[in-house]
């Protein structure tokens, strides 16, 4: 047995030998995979794997008649149907559509770049969840049950369940998207008595008026000059913090004392009422922005928006006494300042651009303080 580089030039000149009845010679770039040479001079590609504590082997082909390339992807393609427990050997079913990775990379993401922004994150959990999982499958073979072992196998690991309830979200969609472009081989959604998991690990953070003023002490003596204002406007707006980094001076109504976000989550613009606070604080912007300069909140040495803010904040968070702060808590302690002064979680909602009260409603928090003025209303007996 030896072990080499395999290529085409060096299975030509391979022979076995004297002496010996087979040589083994393995590839160096695809696990398992290795070329038996026989004393006859026959040639195969054969894939050595274990499963059930036992070693296994799988003849892939002839070596005068497939490539080495094809012999590689044979031999991944096996692996992957090993890895969720399907007979190397099986074949797909006719008629059962495409493979999910095949729709999932040739369909599916294709089609969601058009228009969704977190595409990306969808990718990412195809990539790594769906794909080692189901991907040699076919479409039309997957049954809830096989749905419910991938559950199962990101649970042992243990993924969270908002993590699990994301490839849940993208294997539904997908399969509502193949029934609705009458794929060929789908005519069934596995998804349909599939149920999501309760999501129990969701941690809110709300700054305390003392703990905001002790921030905003931090920011001002950060490297980076422009990190105060950034997390002072973010407070004062609850925006999220691309859409502050990427704030144009163009969308600044001083007059009506607005901001238009063009480009937000949902998709939709919104308007944003500016305070005294962040009017004050636009103002002291505008007179020191460079001259030509579109940015609000511009990288004083590119003119243009910070592609990441993470070191400066990660320092200022963690002099303040606040290392597990997120920039996103200034988002959740604009909603707690406002619903703890009385404002309605109506108004609430439309300031942070949400379609769903739903939504909002999480971030009703009330200050122990608030809580015990209402009970306070209760008359004594």
């Amino acid at each position: 047995m030896t072990v080499t580089h395999l290529t085409e030039a060096v299975i030509e000149q391979l022979v076995c030998p004297p002496g010996r009845q087979h040589w083994v010679v393995n590839d160096t770039l695809q696990c398992g995979l290795y070329v038996d040479i026989q004393h006859s001079g026959r040639m195969a590609y054969r894939l050595r794997y274990r499963t059930e504590g036992r070693n296994r082997y799988l003849t892939l082909g002839d070596a005068r008649v497939i490539t080495l390339e094809e012999a590689r992807a044979e031999a991944r393609l096996a692996l992957r149907k090993i890895r969720i427990g399907a007979d190397p050997r099986a074949v797909l079913l006719p008629g059962a559509g495409p493979t999910v990775e095949r729709f999932y990379n040739d369909q599916y993401l294709p089609y969601v770049k058009t228009y969704k922004r977190s595409w990306a994150t969808d990718e990412t959990m195809i990539r790594v969840h769906i794909v080692p999982a189901m991907g040699v499958r076919a479409m039309g073979e997957i049954t809830g049950a096989d749905i419910a072992r991938l559950m199962a196998g990101m649970q042992q690991r243990p993924y969270a369940s908002a993590t699990i309830n994301r490839v849940l979200v993208i294997l539904h969609y997908g399969y509502r998207l193949a029934l609705h472009w009458k794929t060929p081989g789908i005519d069934d959604n596995p998804m349909r008595n599939i149920r999501s998991l309760k999501e129990n690990n969701r941690v809110e953070r709300y700054l305390t008026p003392e703990q905001t003023q002790r921030l905003l002490q931090c920011v001002r003596y950060s490297q980076n000059p422009r990190l105060a204002d950034i997390v002072a406007f973010l407070l004062y707006t609850g925006a999220r913090k691309r859409e502050v980094l990427n704030a144009r001076w163009q969308d600044i109504d001083l007059a009506r004392q607005l901001w238009r976000i063009p480009h937000t989550k949902s998709g939709r613009h919104r308007h944003v009422p500016l305070s005294t606070g962040a009017l004050t604080l636009l103002a002291d912007c505008k007179r020191t922005c460079p001259v030509g300069c579109t940015w609000v909140f511009a990288n004083p040495a590119t003119h243009k928006p910070f592609v990441s803010i993470y070191y400066s904040w990660y320092h200022a968070r963690k002099q303040a006494g606040l290392p597990e702060l997120r920039l996103h808590d200034l988002r959740h302690s604009f909603a707690s300042f406002l619903v703890n002064a009385g404002r309605s979680l109506y108004e609430v909602q439309t300031l942070l651009g949400h379609a769903n009260a739903r939504t909002t409603s999480r971030y009703a928090h009330l200050s122990p303080e608030r809580l015990r003025e209402a009970v306070e209303v209760i008359p004594s007996f």
